[in-house]
């Protein structure tokens, strides 16, 4: 009995803490329709969120694609399919390798950022502050975070995804041979608006999870240092445990044959 008490409360702790995420997701929503807002918080988290991070994302990205394109490669030699390494370079980092990818980076960037800086916030008792000068937390630090990474997590999963690609292009011309008119028209013929749909949906996706993540957490962090800590590394756990999930679901609506 012990043993399923255990398994019980932990099911329990599971759904309340759902609950509680879902209850935070919705305020922060709420607030985008009711005045006042702050456009300077949301300019400066848009720079913060989307122009710092294209340097880790276009680093990674274009690695991620020249490897892959050196996997395909070697790959497709066991069957003599060389042939098909721009096709599936392309729908691998379209679809998945490229948002998946980009989710992640601005998870353990961005989220462990926000959430640092508002449980700083909150142990200093910088919220307190606001809340006495009639300022609502969730409107002046979590909406702007949350609606600029929204907004520009497609932005950025494009320029990852067309990098990317870039990446298995410089390889596949450079060190596999391939006619680079030829790798160009094979990746262009072979995508379709759905697979750039798809990409972009999931950036938009991943981006509000990952800042809201990092928003809840900060919120929520205990008092010290301790608790600076144990905030930042629940929100990147977190964000990047749901943009796996979510990336699952979202391929599952997209391409379910």
């Amino acid at each position: 009995m012990k043993f399923l008490a255990t398994i019980g409360r932990s099911v329990l702790g599971l759904l309340a803490a759902i609950g509680r995420v879902a209850l935070f997701a919705v305020e922060t929503i709420s607030h985008l329709f009711r005045p006042p807002w702050y456009p300077r918080e949301f300019g400066a988290a848009l720079m913060q969120i989307g122009y710092f991070s294209l340097p880790v994302v276009g680093l990674t990205t274009i690695f991620t694609g020249g490897a892959l394109a050196l996997q395909i490669y070697a790959g497709g030699a066991r069957f003599s399919a060389e042939a098909v390494v721009p096709q599936i370079v392309a729908i691998g980092m379209v679809r998945e390798l490229g948002p998946v990818l980009v989710g992640l980076m601005i998870a353990a960037r961005v989220t462990s950022s926000i959430a640092a800086e508002i449980a700083t916030m909150k142990v200093t008792e910088q919220i307190d502050a606001l809340v006495t000068l009639s300022t609502n937390p969730m409107k002046y630090l979590t909406l702007p975070r949350v609606l600029a990474a929204t907004l520009v997590m497609p932005i950025l999963v494009a320029v990852g995804d067309t990098i990317g690609i870039m990446g298995g292009y410089l390889v596949g011309t450079g060190r596999l041979g391939f006619n680079p008119g030829t790798y160009l028209t094979n990746t262009i013929d072979f995508l379709e608006w759905l697979d750039i749909v798809s990409s972009l949906s999931k950036g938009a996706v991943f981006g509000f999870l990952a800042a809201l993540m990092g928003c809840y957490f900060g919120m929520g962090s205990a008092r010290g240092a301790a608790g600076v800590g144990a905030a930042t590394k629940g929100a990147v756990v977190a964000a990047s445990v749901l943009i796996l999930a979510a990336n699952f679901i979202l391929t599952e609506l997209f391409f379910a044959a």
